[in-house]
């Protein structure tokens, strides 16, 4: 059996004294798109920044392709876990180019400029910047922006991409676009991804399988189709009331074919 791309093992975090991670366990094979969905405060963005190292957890361990990135004894530096990190804030250099943007991290790294020559290139191709490629952070719409934002994380060949809300500060019509895109360059590079959204219908789109979390723990894991079918529990199913087959229908399906 291929090795999983994530393992998360009896991970758990307290923040203020209250519990927002219990004892988590999360495997996430290669080039897989996991959504993570729950309410507010269930603990999903909490789950994705600790993997970023971001959050430190209070116990348990962290695996990315069978490297151990964090335990209480020993933690990899976020900056050394090759991890893509797409969120709400674009977090582009405003003073810099398209292309700079791409090219920012790989140069940090010390990689050979033909090296980044050729992975920025690529980057600004399958997503089409390539004619903006000059352009700052203000001449480009919020869609470009988020776009940028992605080819940057492309150029970087993650062995993980993490997404929390990616899509939130767009506009309905955008946001649909968008997501298909996004998706179609996922799906095309192979690329490994956990995705965080509020939005069931955004879930169901985007994932091979769906993580509904409640209090901190993953309450149900399996197929988006699966989940509808047949909720583990109350929660589940109440979580996933406003949502039907229809809703389905019109969200552009982008799992794998």
């Amino acid at each position: 059996m291929n090795q999983p791309a994530l393992e998360c093992l009896s991970l758990s975090k307290s923040l203020g004294g209250k519990p927002v991670l219990r004892s988590l366990d999360l495997s996430v094979q290669q080039g897989e798109v996991v959504a993570l969905v729950g309410a507010s405060g269930s603990g999903k963005s909490t789950l994705l920044r600790s993997i970023a190292g971001l959050v430190t957890p209070d116990n348990g361990s962290i695996r990315i392709q069978g490297d151990t990135v964090w335990t209480r004894d020993s933690a990899v530096a976020p900056e050394d876990r090759n991890l893509g990190l797409v969120f709400q804030d674009y977090a582009l250099w405003p003073h810099m180019t398209v292309r700079k943007n791409l090219s920012f991290g790989l140069e940090v790294r010390r990689l050979p400029r033909s090296e980044i020559a050729g992975r920025v290139d690529h980057a600004l191709d399958i997503t089409q910047l390539g004619p903006l490629a000059e352009r700052r952070p203000s001449e480009l719409s919020g869609g470009q922006q988020q776009r940028v934002a992605i080819a940057r994380c492309l150029a970087m060949r993650p062995r993980l991409l993490l997404l929390d809300e990616p899509l939130s500060n767009l506009d309905a019509a955008l946001r649909d676009d968008l997501r298909t895109e996004m998706m179609r360059l996922i799906r095309l590079e192979g690329i490994t991804a956990l995705y965080v959204t509020h939005d069931q219908v955004e879930a169901m789109a985007v994932s091979d399988r769906l993580a509904v979390m409640d209090s901190g723990s993953i309450v149900q894991f399996a197929a988006p189709q699966d989940i509808y079918a047949a909720p583990a529990n109350a929660f589940v199913a109440r979580f996933l009331g406003g949502f039907s087959p229809r809703d389905s229908a019109r969200a552009p399906i982008c799992g794998r074919q």
